[in-house]
């Protein structure tokens, strides 16, 4: 099932990257590691990944820095980051680089497989499960792939996690999108860190629709969210 998916690790500590290289392999995903952050940018310049983890404490090079590069050059690359920090601001770094999940040290190599299993289902890597793509939304026109709003000809770029959560909001347009169901899908878990972080984005996304008086995402208490315009 994973044979074809490629995965970038990058991590400082010989044991914990040989472990987790080695269960990765056991569940068939074609693995590459990296010692540090400068190693890391290297090895991502050199080939194509579906997937990246990233410690966030390593010499030469941070975790966080090298993902930021690593975006400048793939914007859509799913990205986890490994830490020994469990600080919120730390975490809130790691989202504003465009994140896709955080687990923080000592890694549970079951949890790290149920979140690499989460990224590849909602990004439909390996299943052949097609996703709409483009979107209209009243006078906006969602372009999902190049994670991009246009608006009157102008375009606006919006994060992974902001469009992910648009997507979902498109597809169920008229109907509640079920908060607890999105954060399980797109955070992995429900908690109050991750709560917080989708009313953050739901809170941008509002922003950004706000050119159309049509377009509306109306918050239902304790349940979730619905995105409505006036199209018929």
């Amino acid at each position: 099932m994973n044979e074809n998916l490629k995965i970038l690790l990058v991590e400082d500590d010989a044991n914990l990257g040989y472990i987790l290289k080695e269960y990765l392999q056991v569940y068939d995903f074609n693995v590459e590691w990296a010692r540090d952050g400068e190693a890391g940018l290297v090895q991502f310049k050199k080939s194509q990944y579906d997937l990246c983890i990233l410690d966030v404490m390593m010499p030469k090079m941070d975790g966080f820095t090298l993902a930021e590069k690593i975006k400048s050059f793939d914007p859509d690359v799913p990205v986890i980051f490994l830490t020994a920090k469990a600080l919120k601001i730390d975490k809130l770094k790691g989202f504003k680089i465009g994140a896709d999940d955080y687990i923080v040290k000592p890694v549970d190599e079951e949890e790290l497989m149920a979140r690499i299993h989460a990224i590849i289902k909602r990004s439909g890597q390996g299943t052949g499960e097609q996703h709409p793509s483009m979107f209209s939304i009243g006078a906006y026109e969602f372009d999902y792939p190049n994670q991009a709003l246009v608006y009157e000809g102008k375009k606006q770029l919006i994060t992974t996690k902001e469009a992910e959560i648009l997507r979902l909001l498109c597809i169920n347009k008229g109907n509640l999108l079920d908060r607890q169901t999105t954060l399980r899908e797109l955070w992995g878990e429900n908690d109050y860190f991750n709560r917080r972080s989708m009313d953050v984005f739901i809170s941008k996304l509002r922003k950004y629709l706000s050119k159309d008086p049509t377009v509306k995402i109306t918050n239902v208490h304790g349940k979730g969210f619905v995105l409505e315009d006036e199209e018929k």
